[in-house]
């Protein structure tokens, strides 16, 4: 059997977003927030407006 067939452990996890980026998509989807008219959109983004909050 060579390396290349031997099962690997995972990585080590790295962060896909910083904070900052959590903020730039906050003001991203607050921004969009105020051209939509589709109410189930609005909700859509106010709840992931909401998620993106909790992890700043």
């Amino acid at each position: 059997m060579t390396t290349d067939t031997l099962p690997r452990e995972p990585g080590r996890a790295r962060a896909l977003f910083s904070t900052a980026d959590f903020k730039l998509l906050r003001a991203a989807l607050a921004s969009h927030a105020r051209t939509v008219e589709d109410r189930d959109e609005l909700a859509r983004i106010n709840a992931l407006h909401h998620r993106l909050g909790t992890y700043s």
